[in-house]
């Protein structure tokens, strides 16, 4: 067929002349010599296109590159294939410009731009912070402007309404834990462990962290978009103009809220949780209620829980002052908004691990021993 002629370059005393179908389908399957002979092909001489059967874009790409993006002056092309090729000379574009050297300093200056912007959330949290304090300060001082409507409100927000997803995950991360360690005390014989473990697992250590990035996902990036939204439609300067303390009004009643509802949370997940546990310890070890119940407070002493309610009221103001300075760091447009929500609830997340090192540390001999 002509659509499948092989395509062949000659060079004569006339100049070069071309044959058979130059396409991409015929041109993938010419030899690598082809490509050389039109390289080498000297681009004044006449170019012969009359014998060519086919010509799409990539081989007229192919001719337009050999020429240097100029039809050789002497060159005898058919009027269809005249067109394609100035449609190369309107679109192609230039050969890109040679990249610019990589500056061997270039580390130093994001090594500083990162600590100068490092330097600028730590001075803008630490602000955050001290007047926050200056609010507690002032509320115990005048209690009547404590804003009791606005805690309440963010407390049933992000305590009351989290309760049903922090449930299921809570039992469902149960299951799965009481399933993996029955696996494991099974090949030793120490069934009745698992109370030991689960409990002190779930109660010590993975019902506050579990809480802590539910809630900074859930309700800590919804803190930080109503701030921000505040921003960009300017409510918060409007708040301002009318002599209204914002921190007051905006950041002290989410820090308040969040501080005491995270423990309350916890203590429910943790809960939650070992009813999980409990339930797939009766079904794969046979371990009846009445048992894990009657060993949990042995296995697990008292000052777990604290550790574990500190762990919630730590956690939970640490969110929400995160959300909080973020939210009120959002500037008047949309993709402000969005970046600074994510990199709320990463920062978030990144210091309630750093807090539960810390707390780890510091409570390493406490509430360990079985009572």
């Amino acid at each position: 067929m002509p659509e499948r002629a092989k395509p062949t370059l000659a060079q004569t005393e006339q100049g070069v002349r071309l044959a058979g179908c130059w396409t991409l389908a015929t041109l993938a399957r010419a030899p690598q010599g082809l490509r050389a002979a039109i390289a080498k092909a000297p681009r004044e001489a006449v170019w012969d296109l009359q014998e060519v059967v086919a010509l799409d874009t990539y081989g007229a790409l192919l001719l337009w590159r050999a020429w240097k993006r100029a039809i050789p002056a002497a060159s005898s092309i058919p009027p269809e294939y005249q067109a394609l090729f100035e449609r190369l000379h309107q679109h192609v574009a230039e050969a890109p410009a040679a990249r610019p050297k990589r500056d061997p300093l270039a580390w130093v200056v994001a090594t500083g731009v990162l600590a100068m912007t490092f330097a600028s959330h730590l001075a803008s949290f630490v602000a955050l912070l001290g007047q926050l304090v200056i609010e507690c300060l002032y509320v115990l001082r005048t209690p009547r402007r404590i804003p009791w409507l606005e805690i309440s409100a963010n407390l049933h927000k992000a305590g009351v309404r989290a309760m049903p997803v922090t449930a299921l995950v809570a039992f469902l991360i149960g299951v799965v834990l009481s399933y993996l360690f029955a696996l494991q005390l099974k090949r030793f014989g120490a069934e009745a462990f698992i109370v030991d473990v689960l409990g002190i697992g779930v109660i010590r250590e993975l019902g506050p962290v579990l809480v802590a990035v539910l809630v900074a996902g859930r309700s800590g990036s919804a803190m930080t978009a109503q701030l921000g939204t505040m921003r960009v439609t300017e409510e918060i300067d409007a708040l301002a103009t009318m002599g209204v303390p914002r921190h007051l009004r905006l950041v002290f009643p989410k820090v308040v809220a969040l501080g005491v509802a995270m423990p309350l949370l916890v203590a429910w997940t943790c809960a939650i949780a070992l009813a999980g546990g409990m339930i797939a310890a009766y079904f794969e070890l046979g371990l009846d209620f009445q048992f894990f119940i009657a060993n949990l407070p042995r296995a697990v002493p008292l000052p777990n829980l604290w550790i574990a309610i500190s762990k919630g009221v730590v956690f939970g103001m640490t969110i929400a002052l995160v959300a909080c300075h973020f939210g009120l760091r959002v500037e008047p447009n949309t993709e402000s908004l969005s970046g600074n929500t994510t990199r709320s609830v990463v920062a978030a997340i990144t210091l309630v691990i750093l807090l539960d090192a810390v707390f780890a540390l510091a409570t390493r001999n406490v509430g360990l021993g079985r009572g």
